[in-house]
């Protein structure tokens, strides 16, 4: 499913409007991405969790050359299923 086809289904089981679903989802998107690079956590209790995580600095290999190349510490976001998402993939 993509965006536009979860705005719709969104749309269509709460009856508001495409445009106002879409703005909500943009708008938390917005809120979770400037949260995450401000390190906090935000959790949707049972669904999702997003965070920033640490990435030390190691070394790598160059796919080309197979040169050792030295790869810097790095800041990245981490999504984890919680209970209710992963209860949801079992099926």
């Amino acid at each position: 499913m993509n965006k536009s086809e979860l705005v719709d289904s969104i749309a269509g089981q709460s009856g508001v409007s495409k445009k106002d679903v879409e703005a909500s989802i943009n708008g938390m998107f917005d809120v979770v991405a400037d949260a995450v690079a401000n390190g906090d956590t935000v959790t949707i209790q049972g669904w999702l969790k997003f965070e920033q995580v640490e990435r030390a600095a190691r070394t790598g290999h160059n796919p080309q050359t197979g040169e050792k190349m030295q790869i810097p510490a790095s800041k990245a976001a981490k999504v984890t299923a919680l209970t209710k998402l992963k209860a949801a993939g079992k099926g």
